[in-house]
């Protein structure tokens, strides 16, 4: 559950939510705004705290630990990506993917995240600026990113949202491919029915409640 105080007022957000993910599981989460979609992402991922219940990460409940707790716990084991992509202007590609590993003390920091920006086709783009890409460029730097500490979990808050309809495609479909080579769990916040069709499970949200999960039948 989660709330928030206005005043005399408490606006509950999310009641009642039970959701168990599976390793390697793709699972979007769909709703109207207001739903509670990001708040259940933010909780998933530890960048937020129920204000009742329990969030359990990797075998190990989060909803209790401090800040510095949570930093160590998420450092390899979870990836964000985010729809306003969150590259630091004053970074080339090349830097805003080594640096994450350098604060963790990876030694092949800077040979890692060149691979991973060849992987998202941008190999001849390391030296360049965010404000010098094109939105999916950035967003593909931010892909790369997420992936340089292999995370057991990915977490996506519509990354799609701020590209037009062909580059969201292609951005997805990167996506869909990284996850797949790394084997890794993702759970995607989309308002677009032909990105939740590519999921595993979809997850409907309405009025901060869990309204139904449907799977998918076929392949991806």
């Amino acid at each position: 559950m989660k709330e928030l105080t206005s005043g005399p007022e408490t606006l509950r957000i999310l009641a009642g939510i039970d959701l168990e993910l599976e390793a390697g599981e793709f699972v979007a989460i769909l709703g109207p705004s207001g739903s509670g979609k990001t708040t259940l992402l933010g909780l998933l991922a530890g960048l937020d705290r129920p204000s009742a219940g329990e969030v359990w990460l990797d075998g190990r409940r989060i909803d209790g630990l401090g800040e510095d707790e949570l930093a160590h716990l998420r450092r390899g084991r979870v990836g964000f990506v985010f729809q306003s992509f969150q590259l630091l202007p004053n970074l080339t590609a090349l830097e805003n993917v080594a640096l994450p590993l350098e604060l963790v003390g990876i030694d092949d920091a800077d040979a890692r995240a060149r691979r991973l920006l060849g992987e998202v086709g941008l190999g001849e783009r390391l030296t360049h600026y965010p404000t010098q890409l094109s939105g999916g460029e950035q967003q593909r730097v931010a892909l790369a990113r997420a992936f340089s500490a292999e995370p057991k979990v990915l977490f996506a808050d519509e990354p799609t949202g701020n590209l037009d309809a062909d580059t969201g495609q292609r951005v997805l479909a990167l996506l869909a491919d990284l996850r797949a080579r790394h084997g890794t769990t993702l759970v995607l916040v989309t308002h677009d029915p032909d990105v939740a069709a590519r999921a595993d499970r979809r997850v409907y949200l309405r009025g901060g409640v869990i309204e139904r999960v449907e799977r998918r039948a076929g392949p991806a």
